[in-house]
């Protein structure tokens, strides 16, 4: 049996635990009846854990491994993670940055197409036999509109670069200008969203980013305003949106990340002018398959005393 025991706080694809279980002793926290019960059990001997974004390490959990050197991370957020705690006692920190780059810019473009042309309610005008019978409601243009983009990182920039093939106007909000994009720079939320037909939030998670999207953000959007969000959760108001929603402050919104996700606030569901994604930005197998093997690189590069492919601490 492997030597070196980690603790996985829940699962990956079947093609990375058979991978980590041939080359660690697995103990897998989300199977436990009794969570706390294995933590006590084993935590001593524990020296990595393996994580994905939105479940994260806590320092509560983290101050229950004494040996414990490493917590590699399935995505790209860390904002879960507790970084000061990690930093002061000098266990590394690793995620899965660039593989879902792509993906996620896809799924962004994706989710505004689809609540700008209402492409769910198209199909289900479709299947409830409605065609021929009444007309389709008209729906929003993409192309040649103004897109306003809450973040300019590496997923920012690649959305932009999608949303400027559709001849969009791009314009972004960041903590700090970016000199190596063209686009216009914006420092003020408010007014960004005030310029915008589309709001694409990027920005990354944690306290800094927490309700960046509030209910000013939504009023200067505009009732034939959208918001796309494929950041975290966190960073949109949700008691805010959903009354904008409901109101019509804004006209719609396409949502691949919420609050307390899974379990999601029902009123989502009972809205007509909102499209929901289950945090699936991410979720090809091509990059799934490749933010697999970074995190299995990053643990087996650690063990062997080799550089980290893509540290965070």
């Amino acid at each position: 049996m492997p030597d070196v025991e980690i603790l996985m706080a829940g699962a990956y694809p079947q093609w990375d635990m058979v991978d980590l279980e041939a080359k660690y002793r697995v103990h897998r926290l989300w199977e436990a009846a009794d969570r706390q019960e294995l933590i006590a059990r084993v935590g001593k001997d524990i020296r990595a854990i393996a994580t994905r974004g939105e479940l994260g390490a806590s320092a509560e959990l983290m101050k229950q491994l004494p040996k414990l050197e490493i917590v590699s991370c399935y995505g790209v957020g860390t904002d879960a993670i507790d970084l000061s705690y990690a930093r002061a006692n000098g266990i590394r920190v690793t995620n899965t940055p660039d593989v879902l780059t792509e993906d996620v810019a896809d799924i962004a473009i994706g989710l505004l197409l689809a609540t700008a042309r209402q492409i769910p309610q198209a199909d289900v005008f479709v299947r409830a036999a409605r065609w021929g019978n009444i007309a389709m409601p008209l729906v929003t243009r993409v192309s040649g509109k103004k897109v306003g983009l809450a973040g300019m990182g590496r997923i920012g920039k690649a959305i932009a670069k999608r949303a400027a093939a559709f001849g969009c106007d791009i314009s972004y909000f960041a903590r700090n200008e970016h000199t190596d994009v063209a686009y216009a720079y914006q420092p003020d939320l408010v007014a960004l969203a005030d310029w915008a037909d589309f709001l694409i939030v990027i920005v990354p998670g944690g306290q800094t980013t927490m309700k960046i999207i509030n209910a000013d953000v939504l009023k200067a959007l505009g009732p034939n305003g959208m918001l796309i969000n494929v950041s975290r959760g966190t960073t949109v108001d949700e008691e805010a949106l959903i009354a904008a929603l409901q109101d019509g402050t804004i006209q719609a919104a396409g949502l691949d990340v919420f609050l307390n996700e899974p379990k999601i606030d029902a009123r989502f569901l009972t809205l007509q002018n909102v499209v929901l994604q289950p945090h699936h930005g991410s979720g090809t197998v091509e990059t799934r398959k490749a933010m697999g093997q970074l995190v299995r690189d990053n643990l087996a590069a650690h063990f062997a005393g080799n550089p980290l492919p893509t540290p965070v601490v």
